[in-house]
C-alpha cells in the first residue's frame, strides 16, 4: 500500500536546504518516493495511507559511514573483547549469537534514524549474513554496506577482533578475493595502529602496514569492483593509504599540501574522501583513564588523534575534499544509537553550519558511498528513507536525538524503540559541546 505524509515541513537533504512547510510526500508501494510538492497542488493516490505530520519535520534518513556492529559501546578492554570474539566465532551457537547481536545493533541504528549503515569490520563475515537476511525480508533493518572481516598485518590494528592478518602482498590479494567471494561490498584495511597500540607518548597512528601490502589490497579490490576504506591516524599513514588508492580515509590526521593533492588525485588516479569520526576520540580525552580502560600515555595520544581528526576535517573541507561522518560504534562509550552526537560534534568542533552538518549526514554521506542516486535526499524516484522530527534540527541539531518515526525503503516504524545505556548517556551529555551562539 502506498503512503502519504501530509502537512510535513520538509528538509530535503541538499546543502542549501531550508524548511519547506505544508508539503506532501507520496511513497509508492514499491518503497520509493513517488512525489514531493506543496499540499495545495500534490494529490495523493486514492486509498493511500495518510500520515498527518501536522507541521513536524520530515528529513532524509541518516547515513552512518563507520560502524562496527559487534559491540554495544559499553566500555571494555580490547583484550577482553578479543577473547570473547574468539569464543563466539569458532562454534555454531556462538555464530548464531553473533548474528543475533549484529542484527539487534543494526536495528538500533535504524530506530535512531540511521537508514543506511556502513560496517567497516566485524567478526567472521557476520555483517554480510545480517545484510543478506535484511535484504531477503527476514527482518527489518537499515540498508547495510558491509566489509566483512578487514585486512591487517601482524601486530596491526584490528588483529584478533575484526581483521585477518596478512604478511605478504600475495596473502593480501588472497584475502581480498575471499572477501569478494563472501559477498562483501568493500574492503577495510588497517594501515596504522591506534591509540591503544601506540608505544610511546606523542606517536599514535604508527604505520603498521607496508606500502606494498596496501598497494596489493587496493589494486585487487579495484580489479574486483570493490571500494576500499582504510583505518589511518597519522599523516604518514594517510600518505600510504592515498598512494595505494584507498577510496576513503577513516579518521584522518593533519594534512599538508601534498596530501591534499593526493586526496584529489590518489595513487590510482581517482579522488578520495575523508570520514570524520570525532565520536570515539572525544570521550577518550574527556573521561578518566579508569573509565576508558586506558593508560596516561594512551590518553595523551588520544588528544593528538582527536586534534588530528578535527584538523583533517577542516583542511579537507577548505580544499573541497568530500568529508563524511561516522561514529565508530562499538568502541568504548560509542553506542549504536548516537549518530546524532557525531553530527553535533561536526557542527560545533569542526565549525560547519547546522544545515551543512545535516546535509553531510544524509546526501553527502550517501554520495561518498556511491548511493547518492538512491538515498540521502527527499526527491521523487529515490528510496523512501525518511525520519520524522518534532523540532527543527537546523535550529538545534540535538533534535536528531529524538526521532519520532523512521521509514526505511518504504517500511514505516511509527514508534521506534531505542534501547539506551543510561549511564553512558549521562557521561556523554556531560561534555557535549555547547550550541554555537547565533
Amino acid at each position: 500500500m502506498s503512503s502519504v505524509f501530509t502537512h510535513a515541513t520538509v528538509l530535503d537533504g541538499t546543502e542549501s536546504m531550508e524548511p519547506q512547510p505544508n508539503m506532501t510526500v507520496v511513497v509508492g508501494d514499491d518503497g520509493r518516493i513517488a512525489a514531493v510538492g506543496p499540499a495545495v497542488s500534490t494529490v495523493p493516490p486514492a486509498g493511500a495511507r495518510e500520515i498527518d505530520l501536522a507541521g513536524s519535520y520530515l528529513a532524509p534518513g541518516l547515513v552512518n559511514l563507520h560502524v562496527h556492529l559487534c559491540g554495544s559501546g559499553a566500555p571494555t578492554s580490547a583484550g577482553a573483547a578479543g577473547s570473547l570474539i574468539d569464543k563466539v566465532v569458532g562454534n555454531p551457537v556462538g555464530r548464531w549469537y553473533l548474528r543475533r547481536t549484529l542484527r539487534k545493533h543494526a536495528q538500533q541504528q535504524l530506530a535512531s534514524g540511521a537508514t543506511t549503515v556502513r560496517s567497516v569490520g566485524d567478526p567472521g563475515f557476520a555483517d554480510v549474513e545480517v545484510r543478506d537476511a535484511i535484504r531477503a525480508g527476514k527482518y527489518d533493518g537499515p540498508r547495510l554496506v558491509t566489509s566483512g572481516t578487514g585486512v591487517t598485518v601482524p601486530g596491526g590494528h584490528g588483529a584478533g577482533l575484526f581483521a585477518q592478518v596478512v604478511s605478504t602482498p600475495d596473502e593480501a590479494r588472497e584475502t581480498v578475493r575471499a572477501c569478494f567471494a563472501k559477498g562483501c561490498d568493500l574492503v577495510k584495511l588497517f594501515i596504522t595502529g591506534g591509540v591503544f597500540d601506540a608505544e610511546v607518548e606523542g606517536e599514535p597512528g604508527v604505520v603498521r602496514m607496508s606500502q606494498d601490502i596496501a598497494d596489493a589490497v587496493c589494486d585487487e579490490a579495484r580489479k574486483l569492483g570493490l571500494r576500499t576504506a582504510a583505518h589511518i591516524e597519522s599523516p604518514e599513514g594517510v600518505r600510504v593509504g592515498l598512494q595505494a588508492g584507498v577510496d576513503t580515509v577513516e579518521h584522518g590526521a593533519p594534512l599538508d599540501d601534498e596530501l591534499i593533492e593526493l586526496f584529489r588525485n590518489n595513487g590510482a588516479g581517482r579522488a578520495s574522501a575523508l570520514t570524520c569520526t570525532i565520536s570515539p576520540a572525544l570521550p577518550f580525552v574527556e573521561l578518566s583513564s579508569e573509565k576508558t580502560h586506558s593508560t596516561p600515555v594512551q590518553k595523551a595520544n588520544g588528544r593528538i588523534v582527536l586534534d588530528g581528526i578535527v584538523a583533517a576535517a577542516r583542511q579537507a573541507l577548505a580544499a573541497g575534499i568530500p568529508v563524511g561522518l561516522g561514529t565508530d560504534s562499538s568502541c568504548p562509550y560509542i553506542t549504536q544509537y548516537d549518530l546524532w552526537r557525531e553530527v553535533v560534534y561536526f557542527e560545533r568542533l569542526v565549525g560547519v553550519s547546522a544545515a551543512f552538518a545535516l546535509h553531510t549526514a544524509t546526501l553527502g554521506n550517501a554520495r561518498i558511498l556511491g548511493l547518492g542516486d538512491e538515498t540521502g535526499s527527499i526527491e521523487a524516484g529515490k528510496a523512501a528513507d525518511l525520519i520524522v522530527l518534532d523540532e527543527n534540527p537546523l535550529e538545534n541539531l540535538e533534535a536528531l536525538r529524538h526521532v519520532r518515526m523512521v521509514m526505511a525503503r518504504g517500511v514505516l516504524d511509527e514508534h521506534p524503540q531505542v534501547k539506551h545505556l543510561p549511564e553512558l548517556d549521562v557521561e556523554l551529555d556531560g561534555f557535549l559541546p555547547a550550541k554555537p551562539v547565533a
